[in-house]
């Protein structure tokens, strides 16, 4: 086993908002829900996390009933130093949700591998980091299409040739306010540091075509999004 330390909760969560499957967009508290199977989602999004800021994509597979998988890509520029320090992250990921529910509650596992390659830009510096993400979900859902999540899990990260064990945690909300509009409301973050805060809209253009928007506070920092998301 490597030499431990402790990686800053920050850290944990840009592997969390880049490489890994994210609820229905714009929540980074993941839900209990999959798409039927043969089903294909394309979500991408505008993040800003600080000084950083950049896009992502994410395209999703179910090949059966209760599998989801999804491949990720993400690119952030850190405006911190002159010039930024470039981020280029990958990730894969797997949800399986045996116990799915319309109504009352469903639960699953979601498993994420994350690689980026770092690049600092102002200094000579570059290097890789990795992470490996094991999450459990439940979710609750009401008739008049309100949710309640809740995500407990492990996470380890790999960085600068040292690695580092994290627990994680989240619980969102997600309120109906009409047909096509959903407020979305979420808390989470890991055993260091505190609490992420964040809220957000979800608009339907379209049938299976949405809009998204969500912004956040935590630990001294703001983040946020823009994006889109389309399931056929």
């Amino acid at each position: 086993m490597g030499h431990k330390t402790r990686i800053p909760l920050w850290l944990a969560l840009t592997f969390l908002a880049l490489p890994s499957a994210r609820a229905e967009p714009p929540m980074t508290v993941d839900d209990a829900g999959v798409m039927e199977r043969g089903g294909v989602k394309i979500e991408g999004a505008w993040l800003r996390d600080h000084k950083a800021r950049g896009p992502d994509l994410v395209i999703g597979y179910s090949p059966i009933d209760g599998l989801e998988m999804a491949i990720n890509a993400g690119l952030t520029h850190d405006h911190i130093l002159a010039p930024s320090t470039r981020t280029r992250a990958y990730g894969l990921s797997a949800k399986w949700v045996p116990w799915l529910r319309e109504v009352g509650w469903s639960a699953g596992l979601i498993l994420s591998l994350g690689h980026a390659r770092v690049n600092e830009r102002a200094t000579p510096h570059r290097h890789t980091e990795r992470n490996l993400t094991l999450v459990g979900l439940a979710s609750y859902f009401w008739e008049g299409g309100h949710k309640l999540h809740f995500n407990l899990g492990h996470e380890r990260i790999r960085a600068r040739g040292e690695e580092d064990d994290a627990a994680l945690w989240g619980v969102g909300f997600e309120w109906s306010l009409t047909p096509v509009l959903q407020l979305t409301l979420e808390a989470f973050g890991g055993d260091t540091g505190r609490p992420e805060r964040a809220v957000g809209l979800r608009y339907t253009l379209v049938e299976s075509f949405k809009l998204n928007a969500a912004a956040g506070r935590g630990n001294g920092r703001d983040f946020g999004q823009i994006g889109f998301a389309w399931e056929f």
